[in-house]
Protein backbone atom coordinates (compact mmCIF):
# COMPACT_ATOMS: atom_id res chain seq x y z
CA UNK A 1 0.00 0.00 0.00
CA UNK A 2 1.32 3.48 -0.98
CA UNK A 3 2.36 6.03 1.36
CA UNK A 4 -0.70 8.30 0.38
CA UNK A 5 -3.29 6.03 1.37
CA UNK A 6 -1.95 3.99 4.22
CA UNK A 7 -3.20 4.61 7.73
CA UNK A 8 -0.95 3.01 9.67
CA UNK A 9 0.65 4.83 12.15
CA UNK A 10 4.04 5.90 12.24
CA UNK A 11 7.13 4.90 14.79
CA UNK A 12 7.48 8.03 17.38
CA UNK A 13 10.30 9.98 16.75
CA UNK A 14 12.91 12.49 19.17
CA UNK A 15 12.76 14.96 16.70
CA UNK A 16 9.75 17.59 16.35
CA UNK A 17 9.00 17.13 12.45
CA UNK A 18 9.48 14.78 10.20
CA UNK A 19 12.65 13.39 9.62
CA UNK A 20 12.62 13.54 6.04
CA UNK A 21 12.56 16.84 4.41
CA UNK A 22 10.57 15.71 1.69
CA UNK A 23 8.21 13.35 3.78
CA UNK A 24 7.77 16.73 5.55
CA UNK A 25 7.24 19.04 2.80
CA UNK A 26 4.52 16.70 1.56
CA UNK A 27 2.72 16.38 4.75
CA UNK A 28 2.88 20.33 4.80
CA UNK A 29 1.44 20.56 1.62
CA UNK A 30 -1.36 17.79 2.51
CA UNK A 31 -2.09 20.29 6.08
CA UNK A 32 -2.68 23.43 4.39
CA UNK A 33 -5.86 21.59 2.54
CA UNK A 34 -7.43 21.49 5.78
CA UNK A 35 -7.90 25.59 6.22
CA UNK A 36 -8.57 25.23 2.47
CA UNK A 37 -11.41 23.14 2.87
CA UNK A 38 -13.04 24.06 6.00
CA UNK A 39 -12.37 27.94 6.30
CA UNK A 40 -15.07 28.08 3.57
CA UNK A 41 -17.47 27.42 6.25
CA UNK A 42 -16.61 29.77 8.48
CA UNK A 43 -16.80 32.82 5.54
CA UNK A 44 -20.10 31.27 3.48
CA UNK A 45 -22.06 30.19 6.14
CA UNK A 46 -21.55 31.42 9.33
CA UNK A 47 -19.82 35.14 8.24
CA UNK A 48 -22.14 35.68 5.26
CA UNK A 49 -25.08 33.48 4.64
CA UNK A 50 -26.70 31.53 8.11
CA UNK A 51 -27.00 34.64 10.37
CA UNK A 52 -29.61 36.56 7.76
CA UNK A 53 -31.32 33.52 6.63
CA UNK A 54 -31.57 31.61 9.64
CA UNK A 55 -33.11 34.95 11.23
CA UNK A 56 -35.80 34.68 8.51
CA UNK A 57 -36.79 31.51 8.72
CA UNK A 58 -37.15 31.86 12.59
CA UNK A 59 -39.15 35.38 11.82
CA UNK A 60 -41.58 32.93 9.61
CA UNK A 61 -42.31 30.85 12.80
CA UNK A 62 -42.74 33.57 14.86
CA UNK A 63 -45.73 34.42 16.97
CA UNK A 64 -47.31 37.30 16.40
CA UNK A 65 -44.97 39.08 19.32
CA UNK A 66 -42.00 37.75 17.31
CA UNK A 67 -40.93 35.27 19.54
CA UNK A 68 -40.15 31.60 18.79
CA UNK A 69 -40.49 28.94 21.53
CA UNK A 70 -38.09 26.22 21.11
CA UNK A 71 -38.16 23.82 24.46
CA UNK A 72 -41.41 26.58 25.31
CA UNK A 73 -38.53 29.10 25.74
CA UNK A 74 -39.55 32.67 24.55
CA UNK A 75 -36.87 33.59 22.65
CA UNK A 76 -37.27 36.85 20.21
CA UNK A 77 -36.29 35.23 16.37
CA UNK A 78 -33.78 38.19 15.74
CA UNK A 79 -31.75 36.70 18.93
CA UNK A 80 -31.76 32.70 18.01
CA UNK A 81 -28.87 32.86 15.60
CA UNK A 82 -26.25 34.71 18.22
CA UNK A 83 -27.45 32.44 20.83
CA UNK A 84 -27.33 29.35 18.90
CA UNK A 85 -23.82 30.19 17.95
CA UNK A 86 -23.31 30.48 21.63
CA UNK A 87 -24.97 27.45 22.59
CA UNK A 88 -22.46 25.41 19.94
CA UNK A 89 -19.36 26.74 21.59
CA UNK A 90 -20.07 25.72 24.91
CA UNK A 91 -20.50 22.07 23.17
CA UNK A 92 -17.15 22.93 21.71
CA UNK A 93 -15.61 23.45 25.13
CA UNK A 94 -17.01 19.81 26.49
CA UNK A 95 -15.48 17.93 23.40
CA UNK A 96 -12.50 19.39 22.49
CA UNK A 97 -10.37 18.51 26.36
CA UNK A 98 -12.09 14.74 25.66
CA UNK A 99 -11.35 14.56 21.80
CA UNK A 100 -7.62 15.96 22.22
CA UNK A 101 -6.78 13.51 25.30
CA UNK A 102 -8.26 10.70 22.91
CA UNK A 103 -5.81 11.57 19.99
CA UNK A 104 -3.08 12.00 22.36
CA UNK A 105 -4.03 8.36 23.90
CA UNK A 106 -4.01 6.72 20.73
CA UNK A 107 -1.82 8.67 18.69
CA UNK A 108 -4.66 8.15 15.95
CA UNK A 109 -5.44 11.86 14.96
CA UNK A 110 -6.00 11.33 11.33
CA UNK A 111 -9.30 9.13 12.25
CA UNK A 112 -10.60 11.55 15.04
CA UNK A 113 -10.04 14.87 12.38
CA UNK A 114 -11.78 12.96 9.60
CA UNK A 115 -14.65 12.14 12.23
CA UNK A 116 -14.95 15.54 13.01
CA UNK A 117 -14.60 16.96 9.63
CA UNK A 118 -17.28 15.17 8.08
CA UNK A 119 -19.71 15.34 10.86
CA UNK A 120 -19.44 19.09 10.17
CA UNK A 121 -18.97 19.31 6.42
CA UNK A 122 -22.50 16.58 6.55
CA UNK A 123 -24.17 18.69 8.45
CA UNK A 124 -23.50 22.18 6.45
CA UNK A 125 -24.36 20.28 3.24
CA UNK A 126 -27.61 19.27 5.33
CA UNK A 127 -28.44 22.98 5.70
CA UNK A 128 -29.84 22.87 1.87
CA UNK A 129 -33.09 21.19 3.49
CA UNK A 130 -33.53 24.59 5.66
CA UNK A 131 -36.69 26.20 4.52
CA UNK A 132 -40.15 26.99 5.35
CA UNK A 133 -40.14 27.55 9.10
CA UNK A 134 -37.96 25.10 9.96
CA UNK A 135 -35.75 27.24 12.63
CA UNK A 136 -35.27 24.32 15.52
CA UNK A 137 -33.19 22.17 12.27
CA UNK A 138 -31.37 25.32 11.14
CA UNK A 139 -30.19 25.28 15.30
CA UNK A 140 -29.35 22.35 15.36
CA UNK A 141 -27.12 21.56 12.06
CA UNK A 142 -25.23 25.08 13.17
CA UNK A 143 -24.46 23.75 16.86
CA UNK A 144 -23.27 20.46 15.70
CA UNK A 145 -20.87 21.95 12.35
CA UNK A 146 -19.82 24.97 14.21
CA UNK A 147 -18.77 22.41 17.22
CA UNK A 148 -17.16 20.35 14.40
CA UNK A 149 -15.15 22.33 13.24
CA UNK A 150 -14.17 23.48 16.62
CA UNK A 151 -13.29 20.25 17.05
CA UNK A 152 -11.11 19.34 14.31
CA UNK A 153 -9.10 22.49 14.29
CA UNK A 154 -7.81 21.43 17.33
CA UNK A 155 -6.50 18.13 15.84
CA UNK A 156 -5.75 20.08 12.60
CA UNK A 157 -3.46 22.26 14.94
CA UNK A 158 -1.74 19.40 16.83
CA UNK A 159 -0.18 17.84 13.67
CA UNK A 160 1.68 21.19 13.35
CA UNK A 161 4.74 20.31 15.52
CA UNK A 162 4.54 17.01 13.76
CA UNK A 163 5.53 18.02 10.27
CA UNK A 164 7.33 21.32 10.93
CA UNK A 165 10.65 21.71 12.44
CA UNK A 166 10.67 24.39 15.22
CA UNK A 167 12.77 27.03 12.55
CA UNK A 168 9.85 26.45 10.50
CA UNK A 169 6.78 26.71 12.03
CA UNK A 170 5.62 30.22 11.69
CA UNK A 171 6.10 30.05 8.24
CA UNK A 172 4.52 26.68 7.55
CA UNK A 173 1.61 28.18 9.88
CA UNK A 174 1.31 31.39 7.52
CA UNK A 175 1.11 29.28 4.82
CA UNK A 176 -2.10 27.46 6.12
CA UNK A 177 -3.40 30.41 6.78
CA UNK A 178 -3.26 32.06 3.75
CA UNK A 179 -4.66 28.96 1.66
CA UNK A 180 -7.77 29.67 4.16
CA UNK A 181 -8.31 32.96 3.36
CA UNK A 182 -7.94 32.38 -0.45
CA UNK A 183 -10.53 29.21 -0.47
CA UNK A 184 -12.86 31.59 1.57
CA UNK A 185 -12.83 34.24 -1.35
CA UNK A 186 -13.04 31.93 -4.05
CA UNK A 187 -15.91 30.89 -2.81
CA UNK A 188 -17.68 34.04 -1.80
CA UNK A 189 -16.87 34.83 -5.58
CA UNK A 190 -18.61 32.04 -6.91
CA UNK A 191 -21.76 32.52 -4.41
CA UNK A 192 -21.56 36.40 -5.56
CA UNK A 193 -22.16 35.13 -9.17
CA UNK A 194 -25.16 32.48 -8.06
CA UNK A 195 -26.55 34.67 -5.86
CA UNK A 196 -26.31 37.84 -7.90
CA UNK A 197 -27.82 35.44 -11.11
CA UNK A 198 -30.34 33.35 -9.55
CA UNK A 199 -33.06 34.48 -11.71
CA UNK A 200 -30.79 33.82 -14.69
CA UNK A 201 -30.04 30.08 -13.10
CA UNK A 202 -34.01 29.53 -12.62
CA UNK A 203 -33.66 29.80 -8.99
CA UNK A 204 -35.86 31.48 -6.16
CA UNK A 205 -33.32 34.07 -3.86
CA UNK A 206 -33.68 30.92 -0.91
CA UNK A 207 -32.68 28.23 -3.45
CA UNK A 208 -29.85 30.03 -4.50
CA UNK A 209 -28.74 30.99 0.02
CA UNK A 210 -29.41 27.39 0.47
CA UNK A 211 -27.17 26.12 -2.50
CA UNK A 212 -24.83 28.29 -1.11
CA UNK A 213 -25.01 27.10 2.28
CA UNK A 214 -25.34 23.18 0.99
CA UNK A 215 -21.65 23.57 -1.21
CA UNK A 216 -19.72 25.21 1.96
CA UNK A 217 -20.47 21.49 3.38
CA UNK A 218 -19.18 19.76 -0.13
CA UNK A 219 -16.20 21.70 -0.69
CA UNK A 220 -14.92 21.11 2.97
CA UNK A 221 -16.09 17.52 2.64
CA UNK A 222 -14.38 17.09 -0.71
CA UNK A 223 -10.91 18.91 -0.09
CA UNK A 224 -10.76 17.47 3.51
CA UNK A 225 -9.69 14.15 1.27
CA UNK A 226 -6.39 15.79 0.95
CA UNK A 227 -5.01 16.37 4.40
CA UNK A 228 -6.69 12.34 5.09
CA UNK A 229 -4.56 11.35 2.18
CA UNK A 230 -1.14 12.95 3.18
CA UNK A 231 -0.88 13.61 6.80
CA UNK A 232 0.67 10.18 8.77
CA UNK A 233 -0.15 9.65 12.53
CA UNK A 234 2.40 8.02 15.21
CA UNK A 235 2.46 5.10 17.35
CA UNK A 236 2.23 6.60 21.13
CA UNK A 237 3.77 4.40 24.14
CA UNK A 238 1.46 1.85 25.91
CA UNK A 239 -0.51 3.96 28.58
CA UNK A 240 0.01 7.28 27.08
CA UNK A 241 -2.31 9.72 27.96
CA UNK A 242 -6.18 8.80 28.87
CA UNK A 243 -9.85 9.94 27.66
CA UNK A 244 -10.51 12.66 30.27
CA UNK A 245 -6.80 13.81 30.68
CA UNK A 246 -7.61 16.76 28.13
CA UNK A 247 -9.79 18.18 30.78
CA UNK A 248 -6.81 17.16 34.07
CA UNK A 249 -4.48 18.61 31.95
CA UNK A 250 -5.85 22.10 31.48
CA UNK A 251 -6.27 22.42 34.66
CA UNK A 252 -3.05 21.27 35.83
CA UNK A 253 -1.80 24.17 32.93
CA UNK A 254 -3.86 26.78 34.69
CA UNK A 255 -2.56 25.74 38.16
CA UNK A 256 0.98 26.19 36.58
CA UNK A 257 -0.25 29.94 35.36
CA UNK A 258 -0.76 30.50 38.90
CA UNK A 259 3.38 30.67 39.07
CA UNK A 260 3.19 33.07 36.11
CA UNK A 261 0.49 35.38 36.99
CA UNK A 262 1.50 37.89 34.02
CA UNK A 263 1.09 35.69 31.92
CA UNK A 264 -2.28 34.38 33.01
CA UNK A 265 -3.58 38.38 32.89
CA UNK A 266 -2.48 37.97 29.27
CA UNK A 267 -4.36 35.20 28.65
CA UNK A 268 -7.78 36.57 30.28
CA UNK A 269 -6.85 39.97 28.78
CA UNK A 270 -6.83 38.08 25.07
CA UNK A 271 -10.21 36.12 26.23
CA UNK A 272 -12.02 39.18 26.83
CA UNK A 273 -11.28 41.53 23.81
CA UNK A 274 -11.13 38.25 21.00
CA UNK A 275 -14.81 37.36 22.18
CA UNK A 276 -15.87 40.49 20.74
CA UNK A 277 -13.37 40.19 17.99
CA UNK A 278 -15.48 37.22 17.17
CA UNK A 279 -18.75 38.24 17.66
CA UNK A 280 -18.61 40.90 15.31
CA UNK A 281 -17.49 38.86 12.77
CA UNK A 282 -20.26 36.13 13.30
CA UNK A 283 -23.34 38.57 13.85
CA UNK A 284 -21.80 41.75 11.41
CA UNK A 285 -24.33 39.96 8.51
CA UNK A 286 -27.34 39.78 10.40
CA UNK A 287 -26.67 43.42 11.80
CA UNK A 288 -26.48 44.82 7.99
CA UNK A 289 -29.26 42.84 6.63
CA UNK A 290 -31.74 43.04 9.75
CA UNK A 291 -30.74 46.74 10.83
CA UNK A 292 -29.23 48.42 7.87
CA UNK A 293 -31.37 46.72 5.10
CA UNK A 294 -28.76 45.59 3.25
CA UNK A 295 -29.33 43.33 0.65
CA UNK A 296 -27.15 39.94 0.75
CA UNK A 297 -24.77 40.98 -2.39
CA UNK A 298 -23.65 43.98 -0.65
CA UNK A 299 -22.71 41.86 2.15
CA UNK A 300 -20.76 39.18 0.33
CA UNK A 301 -18.61 42.07 -1.27
CA UNK A 302 -18.25 43.18 2.12
CA UNK A 303 -16.99 39.94 3.38
CA UNK A 304 -14.86 39.62 0.81
CA UNK A 305 -12.90 43.25 0.73
CA UNK A 306 -12.35 42.20 4.83
CA UNK A 307 -10.67 38.69 3.25
CA UNK A 308 -8.42 40.68 0.92
CA UNK A 309 -7.74 43.94 2.99
CA UNK A 310 -7.33 41.27 6.10
CA UNK A 311 -3.97 39.68 4.55
CA UNK A 312 -2.72 43.38 3.72
CA UNK A 313 -3.27 44.56 7.76
CA UNK A 314 -1.73 41.89 9.42
CA UNK A 315 1.03 42.53 7.23
CA UNK A 316 0.89 46.48 7.92
CA UNK A 317 0.39 45.72 11.87
CA UNK A 318 3.37 43.60 12.12
CA UNK A 319 5.82 46.39 10.73
CA UNK A 320 4.02 49.11 13.32
CA UNK A 321 4.81 46.39 15.98
CA UNK A 322 8.20 46.20 14.79
CA UNK A 323 8.23 49.54 15.44
CA UNK A 324 6.20 50.20 18.29
CA UNK A 325 6.04 47.03 20.12
CA UNK A 326 2.95 43.97 20.19
CA UNK A 327 1.36 45.58 23.05
CA UNK A 328 0.76 49.05 22.21
CA UNK A 329 -0.01 48.14 18.18
CA UNK A 330 -2.50 45.62 19.76
CA UNK A 331 -3.81 48.27 21.72
CA UNK A 332 -4.03 50.79 19.29
CA UNK A 333 -6.24 47.97 17.12
CA UNK A 334 -8.91 47.54 20.16
CA UNK A 335 -9.03 51.69 20.15
CA UNK A 336 -10.03 51.13 16.44
CA UNK A 337 -12.30 47.62 17.33
CA UNK A 338 -14.03 50.78 19.51
CA UNK A 339 -14.25 53.32 16.86
CA UNK A 340 -15.75 50.55 14.35
CA UNK A 341 -18.56 49.79 16.98
CA UNK A 342 -19.61 53.36 17.73
CA UNK A 343 -19.57 54.00 13.79
CA UNK A 344 -21.60 51.04 13.24
CA UNK A 345 -23.97 52.04 15.99
CA UNK A 346 -24.72 55.10 14.11
CA UNK A 347 -24.27 53.92 10.39
CA UNK A 348 -27.16 54.67 8.54
CA UNK A 349 -29.72 51.91 7.01
CA UNK A 350 -29.69 51.71 3.24
CA UNK A 351 -25.89 52.90 2.81
CA UNK A 352 -23.98 50.03 1.41
CA UNK A 353 -20.64 52.65 0.76
CA UNK A 354 -20.77 53.28 4.60
CA UNK A 355 -20.92 49.62 5.35
CA UNK A 356 -18.17 48.93 2.95
CA UNK A 357 -15.81 52.02 4.88
CA UNK A 358 -16.61 49.70 8.15
CA UNK A 359 -15.67 46.23 6.44
CA UNK A 360 -12.33 47.53 5.02
CA UNK A 361 -11.82 48.74 8.97
CA UNK A 362 -12.46 45.77 10.06
CA UNK A 363 -10.50 43.89 7.63
CA UNK A 364 -7.42 46.40 8.39
CA UNK A 365 -7.59 45.34 12.23
CA UNK A 366 -8.11 41.56 11.78
CA UNK A 367 -5.54 39.48 11.06
CA UNK A 368 -2.90 42.01 12.54
CA UNK A 369 -5.00 41.89 16.00
CA UNK A 370 -4.90 38.29 16.09
CA UNK A 371 -1.65 37.39 14.63
CA UNK A 372 -0.04 39.57 17.11
CA UNK A 373 -1.88 38.60 20.08
CA UNK A 374 -0.42 34.98 19.30
CA UNK A 375 3.38 35.95 18.89
CA UNK A 376 3.23 37.93 21.78
CA UNK A 377 1.65 35.31 23.65
CA UNK A 378 4.57 33.01 22.44
CA UNK A 379 7.00 35.15 24.33
CA UNK A 380 5.01 34.55 27.96
CA UNK A 381 5.20 30.76 27.54
CA UNK A 382 8.00 29.30 29.77
CA UNK A 383 10.80 26.81 27.89
CA UNK A 384 9.68 23.20 27.72
CA UNK A 385 5.37 24.08 28.45
CA UNK A 386 4.98 25.77 24.52
CA UNK A 387 2.32 22.64 24.00
CA UNK A 388 0.20 22.65 27.37
CA UNK A 389 0.53 26.87 27.28
CA UNK A 390 -1.20 26.97 23.79
CA UNK A 391 -3.56 24.23 24.18
CA UNK A 392 -5.18 26.99 27.13
CA UNK A 393 -4.98 29.64 24.40
CA UNK A 394 -5.90 27.28 21.59
CA UNK A 395 -9.18 26.37 24.22
CA UNK A 396 -9.68 30.55 24.87
CA UNK A 397 -9.47 31.16 20.93
CA UNK A 398 -11.63 28.95 19.84
CA UNK A 399 -13.52 27.44 22.88
CA UNK A 400 -14.12 30.31 25.12
CA UNK A 401 -15.88 32.58 22.68
CA UNK A 402 -19.58 31.79 24.07
CA UNK A 403 -20.33 35.53 25.58
CA UNK A 404 -20.04 37.67 23.10
CA UNK A 405 -23.06 36.24 20.92
CA UNK A 406 -25.09 35.66 24.46
CA UNK A 407 -24.41 39.27 25.45
CA UNK A 408 -25.81 40.35 21.49
CA UNK A 409 -28.52 37.82 21.98
CA UNK A 410 -29.74 38.98 25.30
CA UNK A 411 -29.36 42.89 24.36
CA UNK A 412 -31.21 42.13 21.12
CA UNK A 413 -33.94 40.19 23.27
CA UNK A 414 -34.26 42.94 26.27
CA UNK A 415 -33.97 45.88 23.74
CA UNK A 416 -35.05 44.67 20.21
CA UNK A 417 -32.63 47.03 18.89
CA UNK A 418 -29.82 45.46 17.06
CA UNK A 419 -27.84 48.99 17.08
CA UNK A 420 -28.02 48.56 21.40
CA UNK A 421 -26.40 44.72 20.76
CA UNK A 422 -23.79 46.09 18.65
CA UNK A 423 -22.76 48.81 20.68
CA UNK A 424 -23.32 46.36 23.58
CA UNK A 425 -20.39 44.72 22.58
CA UNK A 426 -18.12 47.72 23.31
CA UNK A 427 -17.62 46.18 27.00
CA UNK A 428 -15.36 43.60 25.41
CA UNK A 429 -12.72 45.47 24.28
CA UNK A 430 -12.68 48.26 26.74
CA UNK A 431 -12.20 45.77 29.27
CA UNK A 432 -9.75 43.91 27.00
CA UNK A 433 -7.94 47.20 26.32
CA UNK A 434 -7.54 47.82 30.28
CA UNK A 435 -6.46 44.02 31.22
CA UNK A 436 -3.92 43.82 28.68
CA UNK A 437 -2.66 47.44 29.33
CA UNK A 438 -2.09 46.06 33.02
CA UNK A 439 0.54 43.49 31.97
CA UNK A 440 3.80 44.45 31.98
CA UNK A 441 5.20 41.97 28.93
CA UNK A 442 9.20 42.80 29.89
CA UNK A 443 8.58 41.36 33.17
CA UNK A 444 5.90 38.85 32.14
CA UNK A 445 9.25 37.79 29.26
CA UNK A 446 11.48 37.32 31.68
CA UNK A 447 9.79 35.70 34.42
CA UNK A 448 9.19 33.26 32.13
CA UNK A 449 12.81 32.71 31.44
CA UNK A 450 12.77 33.73 27.94
CA UNK A 451 15.36 36.32 25.98
CA UNK A 452 13.19 40.39 26.14
CA UNK A 453 12.85 41.43 22.14
CA UNK A 454 14.13 45.26 21.80
CA UNK A 455 10.60 45.72 20.63
CA UNK A 456 7.33 44.04 22.44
Amino acid sequence: MSAETTDAAEPARDTPGAADPAERRRQQRGWYFYDFACSVYSTSVVTVFLGPYLTSVAKAAADADGYVRPLGIPIRAGSLFAYTISASLVVAVILMPIVGAAADRTGRKKPLLAAAAYVGATATAAMFFLDGTRYLLGAFLLIVANAAISVSMVLYNAYLPQISEPDERDAVSSRGWAFGYTSGALVLVLNLVLYTGHDSFGLSESDAVRICLASAGVWWGAFTVVPLRRLRDRQVAPGHGAVGSGWGQLMATLRDMRRHPLTLSFLLAYLVYNDGVQTVISQASVYGSEELGLDQTTLITAVLLVQILAVAGALGMGRLARVYGAKRTILASLVVWTLILVAGYFLPADAPVFFYALAAAIGLVLGGSQALSRSLYSHLVPRGKEAEYFSAYEMSDRGLSWLGPLVFGLAYQLTGSYRDAIISLVIFFVAGSVLLARVQVRRAVTAAGNPVPERI
